[in-house]
């Protein structure tokens, strides 16, 4: 038997060739009918014009924020990849592109009030703006031959501010950023961190190295440090107690000033980039999402659940009067 029993009906053919005549009407009638659409279009069909916005995005696939600052007046600021600058308001994350003088990538920022702000990044940039981030200029600082990568600044009441990144590079500024000194020789190791407290002044930096100085600059010396990871920055909120982090997920926390320094457990080895006195806690942020916080004795420490579907990493926190904003693959708000 070939085939299936279809109880005496003949299956119907699933298709039907045309007859070869007409076949050979419809290929010739072919021709006559494209060009007949053609006339038709072009004398009845109009194009139609729609407005398209061709302008970048603000913030483009692939920008970083690498440092982020609260201006006053409800305001943040941010600087990252190829020079890019952006100020916004809060709570309302709508950020706006202001003008920047140079294309390397800027990796921190830090303001004086409302008005006054300095970045600083690769290539030993230093930037200034006296008008909330609009306009920017930039100023000349103290280059070294091996490397110029400024990592992180902080600003001071009454003007001062220091820079300090590769090469041992440690700048101080007491003119609202306009001029810039070394505060201490070049040596063979990146700072990545510091924290001040009028003339006390606290570097952290590779191979768990923590540096101070009371008295402006003037003279330094060394901390003890129970790592010998790098601590990527450091954070006071008073003249006595103060925080350090760094990658693994390492928190130190000291009561004396940095006398001496206790670690503190923290159930995350994901790497911790910034940290932040907001009032009322501690704040860290890092890698994979992280977020941490504290009570001020900085004993226990808790990782926050703020988002889940977000784990890029962040290298700045910025507290508000309520919540904070954390700034670096992407941006989070958060209370």
């Amino acid at each position: 038997m070939q085939g299936t029993n279809t109880g005496g009906v003949a299956p119907r053919p699933t298709s039907a060739k045309p007859r070869r005549g007409m076949r050979r009407c419809a290929t010739a009638a072919a021709p006559f009918l494209v060009v007949g659409a053609l006339v038709y279009g072009g004398m009845y069909v109009k194009p139609v014009v729609k407005d398209v916005d061709l302008r970048p995005a603000v913030v483009e696939r692939g920008d970083y924020m690498y440092g982020a600052v609260a201006l006053g007046a409800g305001r943040l600021l941010a600087v990252g990849s190829n020079g890019k600058i952006w100020t916004s308001d809060v709570p309302a994350i709508d950020w706006r592109a202001a003008r920047s003088p140079l294309d390397s990538t800027l990796q921190d920022v830090a303001a004086w009030d409302a008005r006054r702000a300095v970045a600083v990044g690769d290539r030993g940039a230093v930037i200034v703006s006296g008008d909330g981030g609009q306009r920017w200029t930039r100023v000349a600082a103290p280059l070294s031959k091996v490397a110029n990568k400024l990592l992180q600044v902080a600003a001071i009441p009454g003007g001062g501010a220091w820079a300090v990144g590769e090469a041992g590079a440690v700048l101080k500024s007491a003119d609202y950023g306009h001029s810039w000194v070394r505060a201490r020789a070049e040596q063979d190791i990146a700072w990545n961190g510091v924290a001040v407290q009028g003339e006390r002044v606290w570097l952290v930096g590779e191979f768990g190295n923590i540096s101070f100085s009371d008295n402006g600059g003037a003279s330094w010396k060394q901390q003890s440090s129970p790592v010998r990871g790098s601590l990527m920055a450091v954070a006071f909120r008073d003249a006595m107690s103060g925080i350090a982090v760094g990658v693994d997920g390492v928190v130190l926390a000291t009561s004396d000033g940095g006398a001496s320094w206790t670690r503190r457990p923290l159930a995350a080895k994901d790497h911790l980039y910034d940290v932040v006195w907001d009032g009322a806690r501690w704040l860290a942020a890092g890698d994979k999402g992280l977020v941490a916080a504290a009570a001020p004795d900085a004993a226990d420490w808790r990782v926050l659940d703020i988002r889940d579907n977000d784990r890029r990493w962040h290298t700045a926190i910025v507290a508000l009067p309520q919540g904070a904003v954390l700034a670096g693959a992407s941006l989070l708000a958060f209370k």
